[in-house]
Parts: C-alpha cells; structure tokens; sequence
C-alpha cells in the first residue's frame, strides 16, 4: 500500500493513503485522538485486574503503544489481539515519532511492536503479550479468537473509504466474541453505526470528541 507521513497538528504523525484519500488518523492529532478515542473512552472504563483487548486495524501501533504505556502505569496485564491485513514495513514504522514526543525512552519498545513476529504471541513487557493477525475481519465468520475480549478498539478506515468493515455481520461478530460488560469504542459516529451496534446488542452512548471531531461511540455489552 503506497503512503505518505503527515505531521497533524499535535506534532505527532499520521499516514495518509493516496488510493483510498484517507490518512490513519485525525490530521488534528492522531496522539490526542488515540488517547481520546480509545484509552480514555475505551480502556479507562474496564476495572479488570487483567484485560483482553481486540484491536481492528494495528495500523502504525499507536493504540497498542498507549494501552502498553498504560498497563505500566496501573500495573494490569493486558493481552492485545490486533488484526491487519496490510501492515506497515518496519522501515516505515521506524519514521513514526510517538516515542520521541511522548516518552523517548521507549522508542525500543514500540519499534518491538512491530518486529513483534505474527501469529503467535510475543511478550512484549512484563504486563503487556501481543497477537498480531494477518487477517481481513470482512470475513468475520473466520474469526475464532480462544478467549472472548473486555475491550474493543475498532479503527478501521472510515465507512465511505471501507464499507465492507462496516457491515452489520462483523458487529454481530464482536458482540458474539465479547465478554460480559465490554466496552467498544469507535471514533465514527454516524447513526447507521450506532443502529447496527445496537441491532447486535450493544448499549450506545455518543461521547464528545476529540479537537475536531464533535462525537465519537462507545458501545457496552
């Protein structure tokens, strides 16, 4: 997939994909908004001692790379399963700046997200295990995780971009693989999202959002 780095306006990086007219994240800040989205909104509101997480679309890691900084400040383990179809090579991920703006010293770590080996899980840190999948959730018939997850960060590309990730057959999907009072988190907004949350089983709730975007979902089972 041809891409292109852009610094949005926190500092931090997004990519932007020529062939879909898309970028990865909010050109306002793709840090501020992961956070807003998906650790304050998502991760923040599980109270397990010990969290399963489904990603949808590892993307540059910058959701995995906040949920492993916040396993060190609560001292929870977090088992982070995240599927993608296209990642990014290590050489492009290696340009990405998160660590140096947010804690410099963890710039190894989060370049072992990436080198992290796929299929299999790899213990990244001492609370935080990684399963990368190579996988199109399209298809989410063939999905078959061993555990269900608390937490689901979904972060597909947008509904007009990739329509086939927002079909009511994979919102059904995560309701089936999620375990009692999870939580998703969904950075679009648009009512027919929030219908088919619903229609699976979800309890919806609009959320304000972050600089430049009025609202985002969160979903609880």
């Amino acid at each position: 997939m041809n891409i292109e780095f852009e610094i949005t306006e926190d500092g931090s990086h997004t990519l932007f994909v020529p062939g879909l007219n898309e970028h990865y994240h909010s050109t306002h800040g793709a840090i501020q908004e992961s956070m807003h989205v998906f650790v304050d909104a998502g991760l923040r509101h599980c109270v397990k001692s010990e969290i399963k997480v489904l990603e949808i679309g590892f993307g540059t890691g910058l959701n995995a790379f906040l949920t492993l900084l916040e396993t060190e400040k609560s001292s929870r383990k977090i088992d982070f399963t995240s599927l993608e179809l296209y990642p990014l090579s290590i050489t492009d991920a290696e340009k990405l700046n998160y660590a140096g703006l947010i804690d410099p010293s963890k710039k190894d770590v989060f370049e072992k997200l990436h080198k992290a080996k796929w299929e299999v899980w790899n213990q990244i840190t001492l609370y935080f295990s990684l399963l990368k999948m190579k996988f199109d959730f399209s298809k989410p018939t063939d999905f078959c995780p061993e555990n269900q997850f608390d937490v689901i960060f979904f972060d597909a590309f947008a509904p007009e971009k990739q329509p086939e990730m927002w079909t009511q057959e994979i919102f059904d999907k995560i309701y089936s693989v999620s375990s009692e009072n999870a939580i998703l988190t969904t950075y679009c907004a648009k009512g027919v999202v929030r219908r088919m949350l619903q229609a699976a089983g979800f309890v919806v709730e609009r959320l304000p959002g972050p600089p430049g975007k009025r609202e985002i979902l969160r979903a609880r089972k």
